[in-house]
């Protein structure tokens, strides 16, 4: 090669690396996300993904995409919120409760009974409140963007109805992987059984269960309601998802881009929020007309009671403690 064509060759060089480079700390690199979420496709909280996804790669110009893997694809929560912190996944999908071993603001948002409706829940998270929690994630490797839904958490089984206190002991019901979980249904008289989501139908066919806590959608879109025909409206936790990403993924983000992130995971909220109403009605519906037995006249007071021991330790803390009165406070 002539000389001249080799420097020329060496400068083109030079510029494109240059470009970048520049291209690199302007943020401009287009990039594919990895999302996770345990549920089904169709489900609000996946759909909310895709939806943000949408409006990310609309606000980029194509640069960045989100792929969303449903369905435990990626693992169950517990695994997909370690994942999320090692940077392995970029944005996870998640109830408050398994996070709470990480995050310890999540799990006031999952103490039992604290809520007094879903109203009272949505009044928390849209204001300051709910601003300074999703702030609080950082230091364990994780940026908060935003709550989805999840209703009203009740318990169901395939025993009894539900309608008094007396009624749980000897249930084994099965739990989220949390402690706080574990220690509610222990206050009730009942054996916590921890299992991943993805092994209920199974536990509840082969009778390793007796019964498990959850949300309409969950209970039907799961198959639960087919070897569980007993639900009482119990609503022991107004607890909602939360999306979270990856620290290290965040930190790869030019600043432009961070507020696209936030900005679309907000909107993506308020996407679910509409989808999660049609979804919660037209789920208790399909378990009526399945001959599911609703339990609402059980005496609620007693299991309030009974969660006083789980207040008061929590409550040494006294940070958790003020958390707690203000969302009380909150009308």
């Amino acid at each position: 090669m002539p000389v001249y064509n080799r420097a020329s060759s060496s400068r083109t060089m030079t510029i494109v690396a240059a470009l970048f480079l520049a291209a690199v700390s302007a943020g401009t690199v287009a990039r594919e996300f990895r999302a996770a979420d345990t549920q089904s496709e169709d489900y609000p909280t996946v759909q909310a993904l895709e939806y943000m996804g949408r409006l990310i790669a609309e606000r980029t110009g194509g640069r960045h995409h989100i792929r969303v893997f449903h369905s435990r694809q990626l693992g169950e929560e517990t695994e997909t919120i370690e994942q999320t912190r090692a940077g392995a996944i970029d944005l996870d999908r998640t109830n408050v409760a398994p996070i709470g071993n990480f995050v310890p603001a999540m799990n006031v948002l999952a103490m039992p009974f604290l809520f007094r409706s879903v109203e009272h829940l949505q009044k928390v998270l849209d204001g300051p409140i709910g601003n300074e929690i999703l702030n609080s994630f950082e230091p364990y490797g994780f940026v908060g963007l935003a709550f989805y839904d999840s209703g009203a958490r009740s318990i169901y089984d395939s025993v009894r109805p539900i309608r008094s206190i007396a009624d749980m002991k000897g249930l084994r019901i099965r739990v989220q992987q949390s402690e706080l979980m574990s220690d509610m249904i222990k206050a009730l008289g009942a054996e916590p059984i921890k299992l991943p989501y993805g092994q209920v139908p199974t536990a509840l066919a082969t009778k390793l269960v007796d019964g498990a806590e959850n949300n309409w959608p969950s209970f039907v879109t799961t198959g639960h309601y087919k070897y569980a025909g007993y639900y009482t409206l119990t609503e022991h936790t107004v607890s909602p998802e939360v999306l979270v990403m990856s620290l290290k993924a965040w930190e790869s983000l030019s600043a432009d881009d961070q507020k696209i992130f936030r900005d679309a995971a907000i909107q993506s909220s308020h996407f679910m929020r509409e989808k999660w109403k049609d979804l919660e009605a037209e789920s208790r519906q399909e378990a009526e007309a399945a001959g599911v037995t609703i339990t609402t006249d059980f005496n609620r007071k007693p299991f309030e009671a009974a969660m006083a021991g789980i207040y008061a330790k929590a409550m040494r803390d006294p940070a958790v403690a003020e958390l707690i009165e203000r969302i009380r406070k909150v009308e």
